[in-house]
């Protein structure tokens, strides 16, 4: 969900921005890489809501914290982080890390979330492919990758594990649960689930539910990720580079990145202009937005993972703040500290409507906070003045 401006050569090309090595079958995080500034906590077996397995055994999260906890336990700050992100909320690029902190405009001395102020935890969510168990990490019975038999996992299967990982280093009650996207849909879980664990919940362009709009769209994500032959029914690890299901991949993302943004930021940045030199129309060249997208295609291969993509996405399918519990509402009613709802104005992947219902719900909420930008979804990162200004404003009232 970032924008690095755009690449020249075809999506599905093996050459990747300024590397001419062929993508990797999957960029997960392995056993024996650099650990960069990742933490480890083994929390052991971890009871699944859905799966027929009922466990996930051998459970590793990879967390990273910033600053220090306090005597009180008082100023604990968790991040929770969206679809493709990861534990490193702030830092730079290095070894161990593909790209810089990815919530670096938020995070930092003199930021909002402030590790000169607090002491911040983020972690790799269940699933995930940067250090916490996943797909692509050892199973247990064989040290062979999970692959296909990695089981599905729930956004309520993601926060217990978090809760577990809160238990282990000592905090009884966050001071804040803030999040983008998947992000904010686990403070919401949290905030629900445990309200006596969470002091104050900010999540922004999410939902208390995902809508059949929401699901269409990742649905076809995931459609195209296993439609790669490449993708080998999710067994694809023992592939060379180049190999691997990264046109799948790419798809998904360029799905994925035309809901994240606005189609007026598509129209103004782009409109019907040509890339280089190349004409499009059957002459073999682009238009600009093609190649925009394929960069961002590309992008992802090189960082992320095929199959922990489809078992995030299933889990955003899964959430559902009201499910079993009388509806979103009713489950929203159990919490009732403070909660900052932020929405972007021009986000058509996850609507204002999403956010005015949670701050219905929350008795906590005082309004949802309009971030204005023409950009869509993405606005959460873009437009680091206004949402830094919400967030400030919000922290100093806790």
């Amino acid at each position: 969900m970032d924008d690095d401006g755009i690449e020249t050569d075809a999506w599905a090309a093996d050459q990747g921005p300024g590397d001419g090595a062929p993508i990797p079958a999957s960029a997960a995080w392995r056993e024996g890489d650099h650990p960069g500034h990742r933490q480890f906590y083994a929390l052991g077996d971890l009871p699944l809501e859905a799966d027929p397995m009922g466990v996930l055994p051998g459970v590793t999260m990879a967390y990273e914290t910033w600053g220090e906890l306090n005597k009180d336990k008082s100023n604990a700050i968790y991040v929770a982080h969206a679809l493709t992100g990861d534990s490193h909320v702030w830092g730079p690029a290095e070894p161990g890390h593909h790209t810089g902190g990815w919530w670096h405009a938020m995070v930092g001395p003199g930021k909002p979330i402030d590790p000169e102020k607090h002491f911040i935890v983020s972690a790799n969510v269940v699933g995930g492919c940067q250090g916490s168990t996943g797909p692509a990490s050892p199973h247990p019975e064989d040290g062979q990758p999970w692959g296909s038999r990695f089981p599905y996992v729930t956004m309520r299967d993601m926060v217990a594990a978090e809760v577990a990982l809160t238990d282990f280093l000592g905090i009884d009650r966050w001071r804040l649960i803030a999040g983008p996207s998947m992000g904010g849909m686990r403070a919401i879980e949290w905030a629900v689930t445990h309200p006596e664990r969470v002091g104050a919940i900010a999540p922004v362009g999410s939902t208390a539910a995902t809508t059949a709009d929401q699901i269409a769209w990742s649905t076809s994500q995931v459609a195209a990720i296993t439609a790669d032959p490449k993708f080998r029914g999710g067994d694809y690890y023992a592939a060379q580079d180049g190999d691997g299901p990264h046109v799948g991949m790419g798809i998904a993302r360029m799905i994925a990145h035309t809901t994240y943004r606005s189609e007026s930021e598509l129209a103004d940045r782009f409109g019907r202009n040509y890339q280089g030199e190349g004409d499009p129309l059957g002459k073999g060249g682009q238009f600009a937005v093609q190649s925009y997208l394929a960069h961002h295609a590309r992008k992802l291969a090189r960082r992320f993972d095929a199959n922990t993509y489809i078992r995030l996405a299933q889990a955003i399918q899964s959430h559902d703040v009201g499910r079993d519990r009388g509806g979103v509402e009713t489950a929203l009613a159990r919490y009732t500290n403070a909660a900052l709802v932020v929405a972007v104005d021009s986000d058509r992947l996850y609507p204002l409507k999403n956010s005015q219902r949670l701050d219905a719900a929350l008795s906590g909420s005082n309004g949802v906070k309009v971030v204005h930008s023409p950009v869509g979804h993405d606005g959460f990162l873009v437009e680091s003045g206004q949402l830094n200004a919400f967030m400030a404003e919000f922290e100093q009232q806790l």
